[in-house]
């Protein structure tokens, strides 16, 4: 060994960088995780909501043949509403 204080350096940077990597793959597999239960949450409410336009519409379309007028009043009450410019 050419001297311990390098050694004693280089080996206190290698356990430095050694633990780091340790903890970036941990906050990685946190994140992954985080990531995939997010995207769960987002597709089962896209398909929710797909659901409920899907109802809304046939509600609709009954509505065209039934003519009712409390059904009119509910169907419009949950159109969309355009933001005022």
């Amino acid at each position: 060994m050419k001297s311990d204080t390098t050694t004693t350096v280089l080996n206190f940077i290698l356990a430095a960088l050694a633990i780091f990597g340790v903890i970036f793959a941990l906050l990685s597999i946190n994140r992954t995780r985080e990531f995939r239960q997010l995207t769960n949450n987002a597709a089962l409410a896209n398909n929710a909501l797909l659901r409920a336009q899907g109802l809304a519409n046939d509600t609709a379309a009954f509505n065209v043949t039934a003519k009712s007028p409390e059904l009119a009043r509910i169907l419009q009450s949950i159109q969309p509403k355009n933001a005022a410019h």
